[in-house]
């Protein structure tokens, strides 16, 4: 298999909520919008990545999903968060592996991870040899 591009799907209970969160709470951008125009589904960008919010889960619902995005300052947003009323499961702090993480959920408690890598990751750091092939 070669994944040409990708993206994660969303069922939330309530869509127009869920979108809602994504688009003005989270402040992400819309890539796209499709079907009915009374009730679109919505695409989001994520980074490298798409979110697709569209549709809406069964009473059973799937499994849990949780969504890892990065951001420039996790201090910044868990204050624009906390403001607006976004639930905070765990303030920012910086993990045994370098990142600073903060947690937080969306409307139908899917748990978001905020990552922050800081500049002197190796995440950040070219890993290659100097000179090398």
């Amino acid at each position: 298999m070669e994944p040409l591009s990708s993206r994660i799907l969303l069922r939330p209970a309530d869509p127009g909520k869920s979108q809602a969160f994504y688009r003005d709470t989270l402040s992400l951008a819309v890539y796209r919008e499709f079907g009915d125009p009374e009730n679109p589904g919505l695409v989001f960008f994520l980074g490298n990545g798409m979110l697709e919010v569209s549709g809406q889960r069964d009473a059973e619902g799937p499994g849990r999903m949780e969504l890892w995005i990065q951001v420039r300052d996790v201090q910044a947003e868990h204050r624009r968060l906390q403001d607006a009323g976004v639930p905070i499961l765990r303030a920012p702090q910086q993990e045994p592996w370098g990142l600073i993480e903060m947690w937080i959920a969306d409307p139908d408690g899917v748990r978001i991870v905020l990552v922050e890598i800081p500049a002197d990751h190796p995440l950040r750091r070219d890993q290659r040899p100097l000179g090398g092939s």
